[in-house]
């Protein structure tokens, strides 16, 4: 099921009646979380249910046996049961065609010429995301962060809560699951915040995203027939529409969750606005970015070990991001384009330059900061080519053709609606950057004003949207 869907549309108004209904019984509002997630998640696929339903059952049991194991092999070994397994569903389902492909490709350029059976394997819709919730869960409680709840409903909708179950954030057992186990008590402003940033996503998915996503589709699909200034549009608009994409996605989840009394943790933090690659990572994805960093970067010893040993840790957490996005080696040239980026910054010990907002408390940046945002974009922009690429290939002959001659031609189509809607999208973003998103107005005294704004955000989505169930860009990953 679509959030920008008319089934989504019914569907959320009647799960939130009935969990108003038992306001105070949240162990029945428990059960129609669960209920309401597996419909949700069931309405792309139902077999796939059973995957998310022994996923679940995996890491409560192994949960549970490793908190209760008194010595320490029984711990490693219900860890290892279970990390084994997430990742071998996670292996088979997502890489094994490409592993496949890239097998029977490498026989190829040996000179052997293989008749290779592959099967062609169906990618369950969320499993990175679900199979990451499991395992931060064991790795937690085998790291004596939490004890296991005993409670299989609380911990499956901890697993499969419907905002956030196709495409993140990726949750924490320390910071869901306690709000699943207790009491939750609506809140009028509360839900209304959340009202407001789920009519913000749609206005980033609708408006912008869907909508860029027309000329990128045509760009990419035919890039050797266009000039290098025509394909510099391309890669904005991409920029944009993988933003708008995902970060609307994002907030009408948090926004979802918060209309039910549930606080997600925050997935993007205006991330064009960064002055540097690391402050980039630190805003995008933050959920992916951080999981990978208290489950893969420490325990490696982060970069707090030789420079040498900095710089592998540096490049096994950026190759492994990029190979989670997908199984292809784009992700993968992407990922390792990343830590490029970041390494001078690692080596100069300035990779915590920009903890704070950019321009906090004045209207405009300064020159410095400005040309810092600018430059970091144009990196992202650059990155963003090889993540949209159908394959490596496409995407170098799409970067020679922009450092050629036809770059300094008129683009052969520019969209100046569309333009003008992202430039008034960014405003709006650069005016909120120290809230938690773009439609957080709830500071306005008079209401008319916000119901002005509110209504603006509205008839620019009835005038702009095209109107089709166009599914998100991350839940293929």
């Amino acid at each position: 099921m679509l959030f920008n869907s008319i089934e989504f549309a019914i569907f959320l108004p009647i799960v939130f009646t009935l969990y108003l209904l038992f306001q105070k019984k949240y162990k029945v509002q428990n059960f129609i979380l669960l209920f309401s997630s597996y419909v949700f998640y069931g309405w792309w696929d139902y077999r796939f249910l059973f995957l998310l339903i022994f996923s679940t059952f995996l890491d409560y049991f192994t949960g549970l046996k490793i908190h209760k194991a008194e010595k320490t092999h029984w711990r490693k070994t219900w860890l290892l049961i279970s990390v084994c397994i997430n990742l071998g569903f996670l292996g088979f389902f997502k890489y094994y065609n490409f592993f496949a492909d890239s097998f029977a490709d490498l026989l190829t350029h040996m000179g052997f010429h293989p008749d290779i059976w592959t099967i062609k394997i169906i990618l369950p819709v969320g499993i990175s995301f679900y199979t990451f919730h499991g395992l931060s869960y064991v790795f937690d409680i085998y790291n004596r962060k939490i004890k296991p709840t005993e409670n299989f409903v609380d911990y499956s909708v901890f697993v499969s809560f419907f905002p956030l179950l196709v495409a993140g954030p990726i949750e924490r057992a320390t910071h869901l699951l306690p709000q699943v186990e207790n009491p939750r008590k609506f809140d009028y402003a509360y839900a209304a915040d959340g009202m407001r940033q789920i009519l913000w996503g749609l206005f980033k998915k609708m408006v912008i995203a869907d909508n860029c996503a027309v000329y990128v589709n045509k760009i990419f699909s035919h890039s050797g027939s266009y000039s290098g200034s025509t394909l510099v549009v391309g890669a904005v608009l991409f920029t944009f529409q993988i933003y708008g994409d995902f970060s609307g996605y994002s907030d009408i989840a948090l926004g979802t969750a918060r209309l039910l009394g549930f606080e997600l943790l925050r997935n993007f933090a205006f991330p064009y606005f960064s002055r540097d690659i690391a402050e980039f990572w630190r805003r995008w994805h933050i959920s992916l970015s951080s999981w990978f960093r208290d489950y893969l970067y420490y325990p490696l010893g982060g970069s707090r070990v030789s420079k040498g040993k900095a710089i592998r840790n540096t490049f096994i957490i950026f190759l492994v991001s990029g190979f989670w996005h997908g199984a292809n080696w784009t992700f993968i040239f992407w990922g390792g384009l990343n830590a490029v980026y970041f390494l001078p910054l690692l080596l100069t010990d300035k990779n915590r330059n920009h903890i704070d907002i950019v321009a906090t408390g004045k209207v405009l940046p300064s020159l410095k900061d400005a040309l810092k945002i600018l430059l970091t974009f144009s990196l992202t922009v650059l990155g963003w080519i090889f993540f949209r690429s159908a394959n490596i290939g496409q995407a170098f002959s799409y970067i020679s053709t922009i450092f050629s001659r036809s770059v300094f031609t008129h683009p052969q189509f520019i969209p100046f609606t569309l333009f003008t809607l992202i430039g008034l999208f960014m405003l709006v973003e650069w005016l909120q950057r120290e809230k938690r998103h773009g439609l957080e107005i709830h500071n306005i005294k008079y209401l008319p004003v916000r119901w002005a704004i509110y209504s603006v955000v509205i008839l620019t989505i009835l005038s702009f949207s095209l109107f089709k169930e166009n599914s998100f860009i991350y839940f293929q990953f």
